[in-house]
């Protein structure tokens, strides 16, 4: 049982960070290949944020292994995607796929799908896939970018924790109200893909 206080702390901690998000442009504008710029964009763009908070519900939701597997597998297959991003590998479909990846998860979270570990993880490495190609498609041909693929490494991460961290501080008796966000993440992708958010 997680004490009361843990829990507003928590929550809390999760109010803090939304409420402080820097205001920034999406990436495009300054220098695209720096730590400062990748640690940036996915906290630039709804549904970027969105999507890695709901894998981070998501897994405190299922548990056990699907809590550390699930936002690694995320990351990694981010990074791979970045890479091919980068390299400028031509892939179809990516936006719709990411505003879909924002729905699909919001879905999973506010139904509460208990897929098996290794399922969670192909489902998510495949929606990683293309948030990774997404923005190592904007770093220039002639940087590395590694610094850039570090900062949303590192964001993303941090995005998977809050929502680990209010998935597990709300704990069972407030499982409803961690759907409840899923819910939400399902209808601003929702919004996303038809412009109305």
């Amino acid at each position: 049982m997680i004490p009361a206080t843990m829990k507003r702390s928590t929550l809390s901690a999760i109010l803090l960070l939304a409420a402080a998000m820097p205001a920034y442009a999406h990436v495009g504008a300054g220098t695209v290949w720096s730590f400062t710029a990748g640690f940036s964009h996915p906290l630039s763009g709804l549904d970027h944020m969105t999507a890695m908070i709901a894998v981070g519900l998501w897994a405190a939701l299922k548990g056990d292994k699907a809590t550390w597997a699930w936002p690694l597998a995320f990351v990694s297959v981010m990074l791979a995607g970045g890479v091919l991003g980068m390299l400028h590998v031509p892939m179809p479909f990516v936006e719709p796929a990411i505003l879909a990846s924002v729905v699909a998860l919001g879905l999973l979270v506010a139904l509460a799908v208990d897929l098996p570990v290794s399922a969670g993880v192909a489902v998510i490495g495949l929606f990683a896939l293309f948030h990774g190609y997404a923005h190592g498609a904007e770093v220039p041909e002639n940087v590395g970018g590694l610094g850039y693929m570090a900062g949303f490494a590192v964001a993303t991460a941090l995005l998977h924790a809050v929502g680990i961290a209010a998935g597990l501080g709300l704990g069972w008796r407030f499982r409803g109200l961690a759907r409840a966000a899923g819910a939400a993440c399902a209808a601003i992708g929702a919004g996303l893909a038809f412009g109305v958010v």
